[in-house]
């Protein structure tokens, strides 16, 4: 046969079997219109499973009269004009098919006014003929789309549609994901003229909960974490439920990027690492996670049903991912757990490992700390800790699994003296023991022992503790950590010399690096300090570093690059759970002279206060 073009006709109807893979599809194109156009109240009737009837009504912008038949062609949008456009969308809707690709195997009419029309307008197409008629109608300002007899003109494919229950339970699901995704919309669906769901909008936190309580039951509220940790450009809020919400299948599983509904590989790949070793292989979590970033930083454009996308830096979202969610469920998890389970002496979190990857041995420190999260309304008060249910939130000063961690840590040390007055000596003795109190601003730690209080800086402890380990290991060799995705870089020759001279102890350091085109180094392993930091940037300030050494490194050129790697793999304003906090100063009290060092910490006395007020 020879090369032709393809009729319009038979192209829309190629495109809609990408597009229209069931009445689901034709609700999810039409509804994300709907939200497109600034929507805030849609409603949805269905007839039949979708078969018979969808009709989709909003009260957004509208289209003009003169731009409706143009509507209804193929790769005609108002949602993108240039390439620019293209790599920044954020928009739900943008290939201009949706619409074309319906009207190709149904009967479809679109009705529609402005703000700035008397009168409403309405297009009629039917099926192949793709013949569009436009006469004046009346209706609001909004729109309203009708979908009759879908595929009436493709048997094979109609053929291939389940039983009306099951057609209209994937739109429930659907309608259930996107009222998760805008609290600022009512949803209002009905099949067969009964109202099945009503989503009132939701502007304040009880009202979110209520709705999040709605969609997803109250056993996941019983469980629910609130959970938000943000990361250079990239946000991540929601909730998941502790171990102990575990269910028998994964139809709780909720996360959107950008507003967009998702089911990304990478992305669940994250998640079920974090709930490793936590539920039984039987069980899955469950979860209503929204990851905002850069809309230039991933691309929505990857998936026929944009179900799918690609993230430009793949390997920061999954270990962002990854470190967020597994620090708030061990830190944050079920009270109620033994001692054993809970992990109270956690280290920070071990860096993920992906499919065919060796174990890790070593993991200092997770940049990430889980902050409880805000009330996702303007102006609304934070909800801490625990979801409620019903619009309560259970707040909680202290995790109660880190005050039983700390009292298991105490045991440790000498018993209390009893009896004694309460006082503030000049001296402690090395028998007295160490009390933590509570953390102050999330990096410090207020600290009791003999009756004298001091004040900690957990970041210079966590340094301090591993500047030893890192001198011990340079001998043998710091452990590093393969990088999920290569960083290539390209460097000058001064530096590309440097690679070469000190390939020795680079790889001491941890680092692996191989040749790609002329300039430019790929590294492929990392210290373990290092793998969330900015890699291109750090990596030639290393080398950098490394001219200005001797060739043959003694003791103090070691203690500098240890030095280094410690400044820029432990962040400055990291944030510290208190079981994290309570172990370093354990641990900083079985190094003689390291609760002195007053680089570390301030004592802090407050007999001029207590004088002060007994003089009241």
């Amino acid at each position: 046969m020879p090369i032709r073009i393809l009729p319009p006709m038979l192209a829309n109807q190629i495109a809609a079997g990408e597009v229209v893979e069931r009445p689901s599809s034709v609700v999810k194109e039409l509804v994300e219109n709907s939200l497109d156009a600034g929507a805030d109240r849609i409603e949805i009737d269905i007839e039949k499973g979708g078969a018979k009837l969808v009709r989709i009504r909003d009260n957004g912008c509208g289209v003009p009269q003169d731009e409706l038949v143009l509507a209804l062609s193929r790769h005609a949008t108002s949602k993108v004009e240039t390439l620019d456009d293209l790599e920044g969308i954020m928009s739900l809707g943008f290939r201009g098919e949706a619409l074309a690709s319906i009207s190709s195997v149904s009967r479809l009419t679109f009705t529609s006014r402005t703000e700035s029309q008397s009168e409403a307008w309405q297009a009629q197409a039917e099926g192949r003929e793709m013949a569009v008629t436009v006469r004046p109608a009346a209706h609001p300002v909004g729109t309203t789309v009708e979908v009759v007899d879908l595929f009436f003109n493709t048997p094979a494919r109609r053929k291939f549609l389940r039983s009306e229950k099951t057609e209209f339970a994937h739109i429930d699901e659907l309608i259930r994901r996107i009222a998760l995704a805008r609290f600022d919309v009512t949803l209002i669906l009905r099949h067969n003229g009964k109202a099945v769901r009503q989503y009132r909008a939701a502007q304040t936190v009880q009202e979110q909960e209520r709705r999040l309580a709605a969609v997803c039951g109250s056993p996941f509220m019983h469980h629910a974490l609130a959970v938000e940790s943000e990361h250079s450009d990239v946000h991540l809020r929601g909730w998941i439920c502790s171990a102990q919400g575990g269910r028998p299948q994964n139809d709780l599983q909720y996360t959107y990027v950008n507003g967009r509904m998702m089911r990304d590989k990478l992305i669940n790949h994250a998640i079920r690492q974090a709930y490793d070793e936590l539920l039984p292989a039987e069980q899955h979590a469950a979860y209503v996670l929204y990851i905002e970033l850069d809309p230039r930083q991933v691309d929505v454009n990857v998936h026929p049903a944009k179900h799918e996308v690609r993230f430009h830096q793949a390997r920061l979202v999954h270990d962002f991912i990854f470190q967020a969610l597994y620090t708030a469920l061990r830190q944050h998890g079920d009270p109620e757990l033994p001692l054993a389970e809970s992990q109270v002496e956690l280290p920070a979190a071990p860096a993920p490992s992906y499919p065919g990857q060796a174990p890790r041995a070593d993991w200092y420190g997770a940049e990430h700390a889980y902050k409880p999260a805000p009330a996702l309304a303007e102006g609304a008060p934070a909800s801490v800790g625990r979801a409620g249910y019903g619009g309560r939130a259970e707040r909680e000063e202290i995790d109660p699994r880190a005050v039983r961690g700390m009292q298991a840590l105490l045991t440790t040390l000498p018993p209390a003296a009893t009896g004694a007055e309460p006082s503030l000596p000049t001296e402690t003795t090395s028998e007295a023991p160490l009390r933590a109190l509570t953390l102050v601003a999330g990096r410090h730690l207020l600290w009791e022992q003999g009756g004298e209080l001091a004040l900690l800086s957990l970041r210079r402890a966590e340094c301090a503790l591993l500047l030893g380990h890192l001198r011990e290991q340079w001998g043998q060799g710091l452990t590093s950590q393969p990088l999920l995705l290569p960083v290539s870089l390209k460097l000058p020759d001064s530096l590309l010399e440097q690679v070469a001279v000190r390939g020795e102890q680079l790889r001491r350091m941890g680092f692996e690096l191989k040749s790609g085109a002329r300039d430019t180094m790929i590294l492929t392993r990392v210290p373990a300090l290092l793998r969330s930091s900015d890699l291109a940037r750090l990596f030639p300030e290393l080398l950098q570093l490394l001219a200005s050494q001797p060739e043959v490194l003694g003791e103090q050129e070691v203690e500098v690059l240890c030095r280094w790697l410690l400044e820029h793999g432990i962040a400055v304003a990291k944030v510290y759970d208190f079981a994290t906090a309570s172990r370093l100063l354990l641990e900083l009290a079985q190094v003689p002279g390291q609760l002195e060092d007053v680089r570390l910490m301030r004592r802090v006395s407050l007999t001029p206060l207590m004088e002060e007020l007994d003089r009241g």
